[in-house]
């Protein structure tokens, strides 16, 4: 793949991976971009996971065409990214590595050494000459790890842009990014909204026609659009206007009035409702729901005193990655004594700005004639909060 006249892609797509991070499903599996840019002085941008070091060096010797890499730009250290390091410089004992304080201390971590004369540490605003491309690096600390830049190629208005504005999915597969850009964001960035819109904020300084990042597709056109969410996500405000039922059930009855929630939100106007069962449903795709929406019904059993684990994993998931600014509810199910809408909101009373409905439903067992009244009243609470 071609990015410019003299910028090549050459990363590769994983679909031998089931679980990314040993967590997120990839049903089309996953990208792990690098980039060459080949000019007087040649730069190589980050490397691949390591299973794959054959298939990107033997891409890497292709788009070389004989020549000698110069510099391996290291923009982040998580081992999907860094694991060929020690491969690249071992090939080309003539290369220096670049990257940050931060990305050399994390080599010692993982290879043993910094590389001591073979590397360059650089600082935000440092500059690279390769003679037509200059690069410059902007720090972005905790987009998602301490140690990362960005690189700006200010020739070719390219924004290599570390695991900003990456996506699950592999990239011989066709799929909405906003979708899974979302997913992963939420679920891997997500915490690091004021890390991201610190970045945002250098990056819009600059005038980026093409983003590169080390997941997913080149970004080339309709780039507000991407950046604006990025902003948005990075901001916890609501996307899309409509409710997430998260829910589990152990014997149909929670799920019941689950479905009997929908259905009332449904008759009164709400447009948008999104339900989801925590012990069958993708997780990260519930958290992607929660995040994208404003308001949001926590559903589930009391158990061992408390509330359901699965569900408990949910929430302790949301409270992990800073879910803020957003309505909660609770339906709760008790055969005897419910404690299931206390507990949850605890967990929840430790996030930022949530406003909680006035309203809980509670279920004795199953639906009967007070428990739909009391979902009735949550119902008219949360489509006049709309």
């Amino acid at each position: 793949m071609q990015i410019a006249d003299d910028i090549l892609y050459i990363g590769v797509n994983d679909h031998q991976l089931d679980l990314f991070e040993g967590q997120f499903i990839v049903p089309n599996g996953m990208a792990y971009n690098s980039y060459v840019i080949l000019d007087d002085k040649i730069a190589v941008m980050d490397s691949v996971e390591a299973h794959f070091g054959d298939e990107w060096i033997g891409k890497l010797e292709e788009a070389l065409g004989g020549r000698a890499p110069d510099y391996l730009v290291v923009q982040h250290m998580e081992p999907d990214h860094s694991a060929n390091i020690t491969t690249f410089m071992d090939r080309y004992p003539e290369a220096t590595i670049i990257g940050t304080v931060g990305a050399f201390n994390m080599m010692q971590n993982y290879f043993g050494t910094k590389f001591e004369g073979r590397s360059r540490v650089v600082k935000d605003g440092e500059t690279l000459d390769l003679g037509t491309h200059t690069l410059t690096f902007i720090t972005a600390p905790l987009v998602h790890w301490p140690e990362v830049m960005f690189t700006y190629d200010a020739a070719a208005k390219v924004l290599f842009s570390a695991d900003a504005f990456g996506k699950f999915g592999a990239l011989d597969v066709d799929e909405d990014w906003d979708c899974e850009a979302r997913r992963y964001y939420f679920g891997i960035v997500g915490k690091f909204g004021a890390s991201v819109q610190k970045a945002l904020a250098k990056v819009e300084q600059l005038d980026v026609q093409t983003i590169c990042s080390l997941h997913g597709p080149v970004l080339s056109e309709n780039l507000e659009h991407y950046i604006g969410q990025y902003k948005t996500w990075s901001a916890y405000d609501v996307e899309t206007k409509g409710i997430v039922i998260a829910y589990t059930s152990v014997y149909g009855h929670t799920k019941e009035a689950v479905e009997y929630l929908a259905q009332v939100l449904g008759e009164k106007g709400c447009e948008r409702v999104v339900v989801t069962d925590l012990a069958r449903d993708d997780q990260a795709e519930a958290a992607e729901d929660a995040f994208r929406h404003g308001i949001l019904v926590l559903a589930t059993t009391t158990y061992n005193g408390g509330y359901f684990p699965i569900m408990h994993n949910f929430v302790q998931h949301l409270v992990d990655h800073a879910f803020q600014k957003r309505t909660v509810a609770f339906l709760e199910n008790g055969t005897w004594m419910p404690a299931a809408a206390k507990g949850m909101r605890a967990d929840m009373e430790t996030c930022a700005e949530i406003e909680f409905a006035e309203h809980t439903a509670t279920v004795m067992g199953s639906l009967d004639d007070d428990s739909r009244a009391q979902i009735e009243a949550l119902a008219d609470e949360l489509v006049a909060k709309l």
